[in-house]
This record gives C-alpha cells, sequence and structure tokens, in this order.
C-alpha cells in the first residue's frame, strides 16, 4: 500500500531528542502568541494551543531549532483555506466540507500531522466525497483516511464500482478489491444453563447472512460460559465483545468477558469491569469499550466504565445522569450518544464529552406516551426509533436530530415494526439494514428518509437479537 503514496509527504511525527532548553522555554511562554504565515494570510494562535494540538509544531518545538525562538513561522507548503479547517477542528467545531476544501484539509492534516483533523475527515467520508477522499489521502500520504475510504467503497461497491473504475487508478482500485466488505452479522439472546449445551446448540451460534446466497450462515460457536442475555455486546476494530449477561436459571451475572477475533476465528477472555453488571448499554470507539449503566442484584445503576484494549484496564468514568438500564445508544461523527428517558413522554439524548469527563445534554423530545427504543447514528444525524402511541409496538416512529442545525424533524409514515425488527439496526454505507425472523430489510438512507432498498432472508431466532458489522477473510467465508 505504502508505495503508492508520494515520497515528498512529510513525515514530522518523528521525534528527536532534545535537552529539554526549548520544552521549559515553551512552557514558561505558555500564552505566547506564534504568527503563522500561510500564503498571503496571517493567523494569530498560542503557541502552547498549537504544540498541544498538532504534530508538527510539538515535533518544532522539541527540535532545537532556530524556528523554536521565532515569534513567526511561513508555512510555505500550505494553502490558507485548509489552515482554517484545521484550526476550526481543533477548537472543536465540526465544519461541513465541499471538494475543495477536503483537498486543502487533507493536505494539511497530513503536512502538520492533525490527529483530530483526520478523524474529523474520516466522520465526513460518504457517497458523494469518498472517491475523492480516498485518491486525495493517498496522493498526501494520510494512511488512516486512505484506509477508511477505501473500506467505506467497498462496502459500497455495487453502488459505485462504475464510478470508481472511471475515475481511479489501477493500484487504487486494486487496494479496494483486496479488502472484505462488511457483512451483517447477528447472534440471538443465549442463556447458558450449565456444561451440558446441547439442546441449546443452535441459539449459541453467531452467524452471518450470505448475501449472495441469500441464506445465513454459521460463523461461530460461542463459548460455553458466554451469555449473550442481557449482556453488552458490540464490534470494536473488527473484534466481537460481550461484556456481562446473566446465566443459569436463577438468572446470575456473568462475571466473565469474552473477545472473538476474526482474524484468528478464536474465542478469548478480557477482564471484567469492576462492577459487575447486565441489561448494560455497549458501544466501542477509539480503541476503547464503554460499559454504561446496566443492573446488578436487581439495581438499575448509573455507573459508567473504560476499557483501554491496547492496556487491558477498566477505569471509571464520569456516572451518568441518573440510573439507566438498556438505554438506547449509538456513535456518529465520533462521538457517543445515549437516550434516556423520562418515561412515558420524555426522551433525552446526551452526549460523553472524553476530554472533560462528563455527560452533557445535548437534546430533548417529547412525544405523547412514546420514547426512545432504538438510535442509530448516521452522518451528522441522529434517528431515533421510538413506539407508536400507547405502547403500540407494532408500530414504529421515527425522528431524525441534526447534530449540524440542532433540529428535530419526523420521518413520514409508520414503519413496521413486527417482531422488533427497527429495534436493531445497524449502517453500512448509506444504507441501514434490519432484521426479525421474516425479513431482513436493507433501507437506503437519504436525510430525512428511509427507503426500503432490499428484502433478504429473516434471522431463524425468536427474542431479543444482537445485530452488527464484521469483515470476514475468504478463509471462513468459504466454510
Amino acid at each position: 500500500m505504502e508505495d503508492i503514496f508520494l515520497s515528498e509527504s512529510c513525515n514530522v511525527s518523528a521525534r528527536s531528542s532534545c535537552d529539554g532548553a526549548d520544552e521549559r522555554y515553551l512552557s514558561d511562554r505558555a500564552s505566547a502568541k506564534l504568527t503563522i504565515v500561510v500564503g498571503d494570510t496571517h493567523f494569530s494562535e498560542e503557541k502552547m494551543f498549537l504544540v498541544q494540538s498538532c504534530d508538527y509544531f510539538q515535533a518544532l518545538y522539541r527540535s532545537g531549532m532556530k524556528e523554536c525562538r521565532q515569534e513567526e513561522i511561513h508555512l510555505k507548503s500550505l494553502r490558507a483555506r485548509g489552515f482554517l479547517i484545521a484550526l476550526a477542528v481543533l477548537r472543536g467545531e465540526m465544519p461541513d466540507l465541499d471538494g475543495d476544501d477536503i483537498v486543502e484539509a487533507i493536505e494539511c492534516a497530513a503536512f502538520l500531522q492533525v490527529a483530530p483533523l483526520t478523524k474529523h475527515l474520516i466522520n465526513r467520508i460518504d457517497s458523494d466525497n469518498c472517491l475523492l477522499m480516498y485518491h486525495t489521502a493517498a496522493t498526501f500520504g494520510l494512511v488512516d483516511l486512505y484506509h477508511a475510504a477505501a473500506l467505506f467503497i467497498r462496502n459500497m461497491y455495487a453502488d459505485l464500482e462504475a464510478e470508481v473504475k472511471k475515475s481511479l487508478p489501477s493500484e487504487l482500485i486494486s487496494y479496494v478489491e483486496s479488502l472484505s466488505p462488511s457483512v451483517f452479522v447477528a447472534v440471538g439472546a443465549h442463556v447458558t444453563c450449565g456444561m451440558d449445551e446441547t439442546v441449546h446448540a443452535a441459539s449459541r451460534t453467531v452467524c452471518y447472512l450470505d448475501e449472495s446466497s441469500n441464506n445465513w450462515k454459521v460463523l461461530t460457536d460461542l463459548p460455553l460460559e458466554a451469555s449473550t442475555s442481557m449482556a453488552g455486546v458490540t464490534v470494536l476494530d473488527n473484534k466481537l465483545y460481550i461484556i456481562g449477561g446473566v446465566h443459569g436459571l436463577h438468572k446470575q451475572v456473568v462475571d466473565s468477558c469474552f473477545c472473538y477475533s476474526v482474524e484468528n476465528n478464536s474465542w478469548g477472555r478480557i477482564s471484567s469491569p469492576a462492577q459487575l453488571r447486565y441489561n448494560l448499554s455497549l458501544v466501542g470507539i477509539d480503541s476503547c469499550l464503554y460499559a454504561i449503566g446496566g443492573e446488578y442484584e436487581r439495581r438499575v445503576m448509573s455507573s459508567v466504565e473504560i476499557y483501554d484494549v491496547k492496556t487491558g484496564r477498566w477505569e471509571f468514568a464520569a456516572h451518568l445522569p441518573r440510573p439507566a438500564a438498556g438505554a438506547a445508544c449509538t456513535k456518529a461523527m465520533g462521538r457517543i450518544f445515549v437516550c434516556l428517558w423520562k418515561p412515558m413522554e420524555t426522551t433525552e439524548i446526551y452526549e460523553y464529552l472524553s476530554g472533560k469527563d462528563e455527560w452533557q445534554l445535548v437534546t430533548t423530545l417529547i412525544r405523547k406516551q412514546s420514547y426512545g427504543h432504538c438510535m442509530v447514528g448516521h452522518r451528522d444525524n441522529l434517528y431515533v426509533m421510538r413506539n407508536g402511541p400507547s405502547d403500540d409496538f407494532l408500530r414504529c416512529l421515527m425522528d431524525c436530530y441534526s447534530l449540524s442545525s440542532g433540529q428535530w424533524s419526523s420521518l413520514p409514515g409508520h414503519f413496521a415494526n413486527s417482531k422488533g425488527s427497527l429495534f436493531t439496526a445497524v449502517v453500512r454505507g448509506d444504507s441501514v439494514l434490519t432484521l426479525n425472523r421474516s425479513m431482513t430489510l436493507e433501507f437506503a438512507v437519504d436525510g430525512k428518509t428511509w427507503k426500503p432498498r432490499r428484502q433478504m432472508k429473516g434471522f431463524p431466532r425468536s427474542g431479543s437479537v444482537w445485530t452488527f458489522l464484521l469483515r470476514l477473510p475468504d478463509t471462513l467465508m468459504l466454510q
């Protein structure tokens, strides 16, 4: 992959040794201003802000070079618009990006090694800009964006193939086609009842939908000690995690946690949270698992724990504003959101702010005798699925909250919800996949509309179902 990147892309993340003099100098003048000249535009920013936010300036002030003591630095290889976008992202904004913006932002992210800007670009990938993102990231050597855009294209290859082959060079096409697309995976709620599991063997399987044959196939069996009943189940970095849950006839809390590696086709154990829990919400993002709320010994909790995959350690985070079990939770724009109810008519959406370790109220939705059961994030929209009036669970109503505009809108019509089809949903590209025992239904998502796109075979399990996406290697797909 690396041989397609231009050799002149800058590797400013390399750290040179220094005697600490420049760091002390900067620390003594933490609020000192630095003028950055980009083209004909002058920017005035605090040095410490730039050093803490950007690998380029961090490396510069550790280098011992004469520029460390200058009050003005010229960046001749950039354009002002790209640097302005970078500053906006570093201040916590989410700027919209058109074609020219994308090119200049990628150029800036690559040259200055601005990780938050790269993350923002990844979060902005969609079917309209993915080819531009992919090709430009390859040109400037922005590896994370390059890979993320390639995966997005691979997942939508049936729709994009003609344009891909028309507009991309052969080496970029080859890389996309070498990737495994994400497949729709499901597992039913299963309670362990001891070591003799032969009666329940069928319910202990994790299955994926082979869309070419329109058939569900077994991917793996659950470990005997694992339970998916009232557990937290999620995927992070193409690995499946099961946290907590209940087992046995008396529904005792499970004290072991499990991880399934697609690459190795094997299960392993990870450490358990300090607080055992079931009926929790589990979400994975940025190499961390978030175990949110849940119950223990029939007591609803507000505690939250974060598991760092790299260190293998759990740590407590800020508590939820109030106790919650089985709360609807999702990711959007690289951020975590959770629905909390004030039964029966109020749904509050909170966001976890990792930098501040706090939960912030984002918005409130009030609907008569109805509250959110499932939430899906797609682009900068949060879709909240809720029951119909008077607890009518056979009809599903849907509302959309735009993170960019801060406005709510209702999607027209009702969505059939026989046996919970819309209370479990996952996003793949610009589609949402839902299922029940009768059918798997793919919706095309376009702003404020969900249009049924195709219908496939339903998942042959009763009860609650967990759904997610995994990228399976060819060796598993051929089994």
